[in-house]
């Protein structure tokens, strides 16, 4: 029976029954108490991907629509005789994700694992996963034109032959490529990841099938994160003589348990802004006994990794965990420096309402005039959608806040530590912990309420997504100049102290990228060199300017 829709305006519609009926659904699902709804909706939300599941993590039920492989899309044509063995099919068949799709729950440090060459001098998660890893590692080398192009150019020098390199930092398809030139250049490596969330398995696989000692795999615990890290420094008849660092924890770990060490190595190379402030700590307290390079504020880290990098990376780990719609929601992001920029840059693009928090009244006045509201988390932490924090501080959203939120805020962070939420604060026994996916969990309260924090407090886009590995080019190189530079080092040109990249190593990493694009700089002429008082072949800025 169908019947006329009068408000069409034309004779040419009638509406069908079915229509009717889910219009009269609609109308009955939005008397429903708002608990319920926000009940379906965490359902809803836990359902629709699976993207990262492991297969204990993966819902029981599925939500209508979901895409079965074409061997469970077979039964529909009746070549399966019961819906149970298309089902079995898509669960042997998650998205395409090795880091997670492994069944094996066995941890790695259990595991007697050798690589092709017979070497068990690494712990990763899956060996077996190595080819998929080359494949990724493939496509990283193809982004990654600079790095690339110093491998190719300082490979009969080696400059790090000798060099005796520990790492500690996020391992990726990016990272992959790091170590491989570092080792074109003569170095031996041992690495760790210095984030438990952040491994790429296979790549990690890859990495050990080559040679290189790696110990971390995706979801370390605590314990699995320091063990990790000892088995990369304390190894019979190997000493490092480099530190490359991302947070501190490596350059920690040696201080506390191993500082004779220290006798040997030549410098630290830092990247994060936590890793920096704990070296320049240090320094300031007279305990620091090597010479160490601050990547983290050289030019092409803070122009391009922080900001460029994480203007595109926001968006993608909020999207992947959580599918929502950034239009008209509102954000309130923790920070304006280069990292809080580029989050705001990317969600006001996208149609978001942001306010930011800043201490700073230079980079307060900076988002103020890129047309923000400047606020105090107080004053908005009861109306936002999302909080974002990026300032590299400690207890920035404290459990007053976390109290007063509303029901389904988003919570993450896009600094490097994972203090700036406290987190502990919710580990309470009034609190229950709902894991709806891979790096994203429901913490509800007991009226109902609940918020989505993502990966714990932990960097959302290394934990959760991808970052764009042409940005990382950028970065990677400037470490591993800093590396060539700190290792070849006269004695005597750096002290015990904190350092800078040099102007001029900042240009030539620059330059190395500008080939991608077809860019041409312009050269200055005699005359025009004179009248600025500078080299034609650089530096064209003094360490003082701002860029």
């Amino acid at each position: 029976m169908e019947k006329w829709d009068s408000s069409a305006g034309t004779s040419a519609f009638y509406m069908p029954e079915w229509m009717i009926q889910f219009a009269d659904q609609k109308q009955e699902f939005n008397k429903r108490p708002t608990k319920i709804g926000r009940r379906s909706l965490s359902r809803s939300i836990s359902q629709s991907s699976t993207d990262s599941y492991s297969s204990e993590e993966r819902p029981k039920q599925l939500s209508v629509g979901f895409s079965l492989p074409h061997s469970a899309q077979a039964h529909a044509k009746g070549t399966l005789s019961a819906p149970k063995e298309a089902m079995k099919l898509w669960l042997a068949h998650p998205a395409a994700s090795y880091t997670d799709s492994s069944d094996d729950e066995t941890s790695p440090r259990d595991k007697q694992q050798k690589n092709s060459k017979g070497s068990s001098d690494f712990c990763v998660k899956n060996i077996k996963q190595a080819e998929f890893g080359r494949r990724e590692i493939e496509i990283a080398e193809q982004e990654m034109p600079a790095l690339m192009a110093l491998r190719k150019r300082a490979q009969g020098e080696k400059p790090l032959a000798g060099a005796k390199i520990v790492g500690c930092t996020h391992i990726t398809a990016q990272t992959a490529v790091l170590m491989e030139t570092l080792g074109a250049l003569g170095a031996q490596c041992r690495w760790a990841a210095c984030n438990i969330y952040s491994t790429l398995n296979e790549v990690a696989a890859a990495l050990a099938e080559s040679g290189f000692p790696v110990f971390a795999w995706k979801g370390e615990s605590e314990d699995d994160f320091w063990w990790c890290i000892d088995r990369c420094v304390n190894v019979e008849g190997w000493q490092p003589n480099m530190i490359l660092d991302d947070g501190g924890d490596l350059t920690h770990w040696i201080y506390k348990k191993y500082p004779n060490m220290f006798k040997k190595i030549k410098g630290i190379v830092e990247e994060s802004v936590t890793g920096v402030h704990r070296l320049y700590q240090l320094s300031k307290a007279g305990k620091l006994c090597v010479p160490a390079m601050n990547v983290n504020d050289s030019v092409t880290k803070q122009k391009f990794d922080n900001l460029y990098c994480c203007r595109e990376s926001i968006l993608d780990g909020l999207k992947r965990t959580t599918d929502m719609m950034f239009g008209g929601k509102q954000v309130v992001v923790c920070g304006y420096g280069e990292v809080g920029k580029g989050c705001c840059a990317a969600l006001k693009a996208m149609g978001s309402i942001v306010y930011v928090t800043e201490i700073d009244p230079i980079c307060a006045l900076q988002a103020c005039m890129d047309g923000f509201r400047l606020v105090k988390l107080n004053e908005v932490i009861r109306q936002v959608d999302i909080v974002i924090t990026c300032t590299g501080n400690k207890n920035v959203v404290t459990r007053e806040h976390l109290d007063r939120m509303k029901n389904s805020c988003i919570v993450c962070n896009m600094g490097h530590s994972n203090t700036e939420i406290d987190v502990a604060s919710l580990r309470t026994p009034e609190l229950t912990w709902e894991r709806v996916r891979s790096q994203v969990d429901h913490v509800i309260w007991p009226d109902g309420k609940r918020i989505v924090l993502l990966a714990e407090g932990r960097l959302l886009n290394l934990s959760c997504s991808t970052v764009p590995t042409f940005v990382l080019s950028i970065t990677a190189t400037t470490q591993a100049l800093a590396l060539i530079e700190l290792y070849n080092a006269p004695e005597g040109r750096y002290k015990q102290d904190v350092y800078l990249l040099p102007k001029k190593m900042d240009e030539y990493v620059a330059s190395l990228h500008l080939p991608t694009f077809d860019a041409h700089l312009t050269e200055l002429t005699d005359e025009q060199a004179k009248y600025l008082g500078l080299n034609k072949n650089g530096p064209f800025k003094p360490n003082y300017y701002r860029y």
